[in-house]
């Protein structure tokens, strides 16, 4: 079986060419760039499975010449333009546009013109934007960020091509991703907090405490598992899934953790208030049972395990970014 991964290089991207290499299948990795030192290093193990393809998802003759010239039988399309501020959204509007909406489009049409079995998009929890409830595959949505509202409508055209189209689809809902290969790209200059935790833990600079008291995180092995899972199920009940840890992880379970994964660790500033923040109110974690039931699937890795494997891993390749 030979899959198509766009966005390969990327943070997400990368964990699925790994995981999808280490079963055995045969990738085809597609970034604009060509895979940098780091990429290669995390993925020489496999790279007898791995061909990297370097084009832009919105060039449209791109794609056709890689369709062409390769045997797709599924995509997993995980290319983005990972644009989470309001700066980015003014100054960057129709780039955002472009690779997360239009991009998709390409690759839909490709999947289309191929006849490939299976799609499966990378979306994001971001589509959730402003929900304080249960968030489920019904709960309903309703995003105002730019990047949130690509990530839907990208949703939603998946769902319809694969109507027309006759090919099998899910869309995957991500939420709170974080680990190795995490870094700054041309297309993510946001890092998670537990990028900018853990490098400043092994630079040794101290970590001021935020007014933020809950995350939902999901170790990046996870996600590229559960995505795997999603394209090989011989049946999909569904076309939508929350692809999450399931747990809602306070600050102070948070800091705890950090204390016994890396002893020394410095937290400087004062424990938020417990008082509701109008601004920020608490959010519960994403629901992630249903593929849970539908495939098995249950995350492999708690906080405090995800936080030891990133920390290993990034001391073993001397990230310290």
């Amino acid at each position: 079986m030979t899959i198509l991964v766009t966005g390969g290089n990327g943070f997400v991207g990368s964990n699925i060419v790994r995981q999808l290499a280490l079963e055995g299948h045969n990738v085809l990795s597609m970034d604009l760039h060509p895979p940098d030192a780091l990429v290669q290093k995390y993925l020489s193990p496999w790279s007898n499975k791995i061909t990297f393809l370097v084009g832009d998802i919105v060039d449209s003759e791109t794609l056709t010449a890689i369709a062409s010239s390769n045997q797709i039988e599924n995509i997993i399309h995980a290319a983005v333009y990972t644009a989470v501020t309001e700066e980015l959204e003014r100054t960057d509007s129709r780039r955002i546009i472009d690779i997360n909406l239009i991009g998709t489009t390409n690759l839909l049409d490709l999947a289309s013109r191929v006849k490939v079995k299976r799609f499966v998009y990378v979306s994001s929890g971001g589509v959730y934007e402003g929900s304080t409830q249960s968030r489920n595959e019904e709960t309903p949505v309703a995003p105002r960020q730019v990047y949130n509202i690509t990530k839907y409508a990208s949703e939603l055209l998946t769902e319809r091509y694969s109507i027309l189209h006759g090919f099998q689809s899910s869309s995957v809902r991500l939420g709170g991703p974080y680990g190795p290969m995490e870094r700054v790209t041309s297309k993510r200059s946001v890092m998670s907090i537990l990028h900018e935790w853990t490098g400043k833990a092994i630079r040794n600079e101290p970590i001021e405490i935020p007014e933020r008291n809950q995350w939902d995180f999901t170790y990046v092995h996870d996600i590229a598992g559960g995505i795997c899972k999603v394209l090989n199920a011989k049946h999909l009940p569904n076309n939508l899934y929350n692809l999450t840890s399931g747990n809602t992880t306070s600050l102070e379970k948070l800091i705890n953790t950090f204390q016994q994964v890396y002893p020394g660790v410095q937290f400087i500033g004062a424990m938020p208030t417990q008082e509701p923040n109008p601004v920020d109110p608490p959010r519960t974690s994403m629901d992630s049972s249903r593929i849970k039931k539908d495939l098995g699937f249950s995350p492999e890795y708690d906080i405090f395990k995800g936080l030891s494997s990133y920390f290993k891993w990034r001391e073993e390749y001397n990230y310290t970014e």
